[in-house]
Parts: C-alpha cells; sequence; structure tokens
C-alpha cells in the first residue's frame, strides 16, 4: 500500500515538472517567434512593380549598392549585411527575393527573371545604375543581371557564390553536405523544429546550414560570435522563408555556366578555402574567367565569413569607391 502511494506521488510529481518544463519551452518558443515576426514584419517596404510585388528596405545616401541575400535569407540578411556600407557613404537597397517574406514565389523564379525582377525595384525606386553583391544563393542572379543589365551595372561583387564551376562527372556546382538535405526535410519545415534545433543542435546547424567550421565561431571575438547569433535567429521565422529555399535549392542544382567572359562591370569575388559549401574554388574561378575580376580568399571562416567581417566590408567599399 505504502509503495502504491509513493509509486502514484512520484508519477504525479514528474508530470508536474514535465508540465513545467513544457510550459517553459512553450513560453521561450512564443516569445522568440512573436519576436521574429514582429521583427520581420515592421522593417521593410512592399512596392508594386511591374514584375510583381516586391519587399524592401533601405539605408545610407549615396551610390546606389542593390544588395541580394543568399539562402534563408530576406530583406533582413540583406540589411544585416549592407548596413556597414550604409555608414561607409553608400545607399544600400535590399529586397526580399522570390518566395522570402513577402515577396511571392511566381511560377518562373529562375536566376534570370530573379534578375528582372531587380531591374523592376531600381525603376520603381528611380535608380539607373548600380553597384550589385550577390552572397550566396543571391550569386546566380546577380551574375544574370550584370549580363543582362550592362549599363546600369556599375560594379558586381560576389560574397561565397553558389555558381558554376565544371567538376569531375557533371558533378553539381556546390556542394550539398548530408546534414544539410536533412535539416531541409526536418528542421527547416516548421518554425517549432527550427527553434528547437537552434537550442540543442546549435554546432549541426552552424555546420550544416551556415557551413562553417564551429571552431571558427568558437575562436572568433565576442563580436563575431554575436554577429554569428543573429544570422541564426534572423532565419526565423523560417516558415516565412522556405518557399524562397526550396527555389534556390533547384535553382543552385541546376546551375549552368554563364557567359562570364561577357561580364563588363568591374568584378569582385570573395570566399573562404574552409566554407563546407565549397565556394572558394567557384569564386576563383569565376574571378579567372571575368574580364579583369579579382579574388580575394580566406583560409579560415567559412561560409559566413566568421572573423572576416570587418575586413570583407573594407575590401568591398575600397572596390566600389
Amino acid at each position: 500500500m505504502i509503495n502504491s502511494r509513493i509509486a502514484r506521488v512520484t508519477t504525479a510529481l514528474i508530470g508536474i515538472v514535465i508540465a513545467g518544463l513544457l510550459g517553459v519551452i512553450s513560453a521561450s518558443y512564443g516569445n522568440d517567434i512573436q519576436n521574429a515576426r514582429d521583427r520581420v514584419a515592421t522593417g521593410a517596404k512592399m512596392v508594386d512593380t511591374r514584375c510583381g510585388p516586391i519587399e524592401y528596405a533601405e539605408a545610407g545616401k549615396g551610390p546606389a549598392v542593390l544588395v541580394v541575400h543568399g539562402s534563408g535569407g530576406g530583406y533582413d540578411q540583406g540589411m544585416d549585411f549592407g548596413k556597414s556600407l550604409a555608414g561607409n557613404g553608400f545607399r544600400v537597397i535590399a529586397m526580399s527575393r522570390f518566395g522570402y517574406l513577402r515577396t511571392p514565389l511566381p511560377a518562373d523564379a529562375s536566376a534570370a527573371t530573379q534578375a528582372d525582377a531587380h531591374a523592376c525595384l531600381l525603376d520603381e525606386l528611380n535608380i539607373r545604375t548600380t553597384a550589385i553583391i550577390g552572397a550566396s544563393a543571391g550569386a546566380p542572379s546577380s551574375m544574370q543581371f550584370a549580363l543582362r543589365y550592362p549599363e546600369r551595372t556599375r560594379a558586381l561583387v560576389l560574397v561565397v557564390p553558389a555558381a558554376f564551376m565544371p567538376r569531375p562527372g557533371n558533378a553539381p556546382p556546390t556542394k550539398t553536405p548530408a546534414w544539410t538535405e536533412f535539416l531541409f526535410g526536418t528542421a527547416l519545415r516548421s518554425d517549432f523544429l527550427f527553434w528547437t534545433a537552434t537550442k540543442l543542435a546549435r554546432p549541426t546547424l552552424m555546420r550544416a546550414l551556415l557551413a562553417t567550421p564551429t571552431e571558427d565561431i568558437e575562436n572568433a571575438s565576442p563580436v563575431e560570435r554575436a554577429r554569428v547569433d543573429t544570422v541564426l535567429a534572423h532565419i526565423m521565422p523560417v516558415s516565412s522563408r522556405r518557399l524562397g529555399l526550396l527555389n534556390d535549392a533547384a535553382v543552385v542544382s541546376s546551375l549552368r555556366r554563364y557567359e562570364l567572359e561577357k561580364i563588363s562591370a568591374p568584378t569582385l569575388t570573395i570566399s573562404a578555402a574552409n566554407d563546407l559549401f565549397g565556394t572558394f574554388e567557384i569564386a576563383r574561378y569565376t574571378a579567372a574567367n571575368v574580364p579583369g575580376a579579382r579574388f580575394v580568399g580566406y583560409e579560415t571562416g567559412g561560409h559566413i565569413s566568421v572573423g572576416h567581417s570587418e575586413d570583407i566590408t573594407r575590401e568591398i567599399a575600397d572596390f566600389l569607391k
């Protein structure tokens, strides 16, 4: 009798503890996801263009610089990258590409069509010429913009570009780690799953999603570690970016060689040797084939250039000036 009572009390206590933990988790997730939704809902404008509705934000004054975000981004990722340039005398414009946040995904969401959408946005903003910075999966449409609108392209910058490079056996141009493919089918399917992964599987996300060795982050300065935290946090809400992520995966997996020799804009490419997506050789190959292009490479930093953000800002600002 006593043992059964003890068992019932123990079971009840365990239930209370579990319920309490679930309540804490639910409250923490609810607070974080609401903050993320509020952040992306208030930081940008919508504009109707001849290419459809496009979400964008801008900062700074001076010559125009169009920042084209990578996978998992949106206008917010573009502004995170471009705000330092806005403080260096440039007018930074960052849009949400097709399928990201409030920019809808059209039936034709190819890199060429995205490049046309970039031009449509510039038309609405009365910007005739611009420098364009394509980061990661933002590189294909940036390169297409330079090819399709050479008279409007003052300069082209490609940072850790997802672009074509010939590989043996016609292998895909960029590397997709197995963990990255796994995340597409699990954590990136819902806000709660992704949020949980940021709490319980952070090192895995750093390698699989941000393609950056964890040791680079561990050895970075507090300022750089804070920047990494922001990069990861600003993927939330992932549900508002999922269509864009899936489209990027389709575009990047079927990349073909562009006519690099016909890019007439001054071009700069940047990457790190230990980028786990393998963009280092891609950036070097692109620079070698674009007339007069310059390549800047780092040994460490991974896909998000940990430890080199200030250097890269200086490189880009000096190049654009």
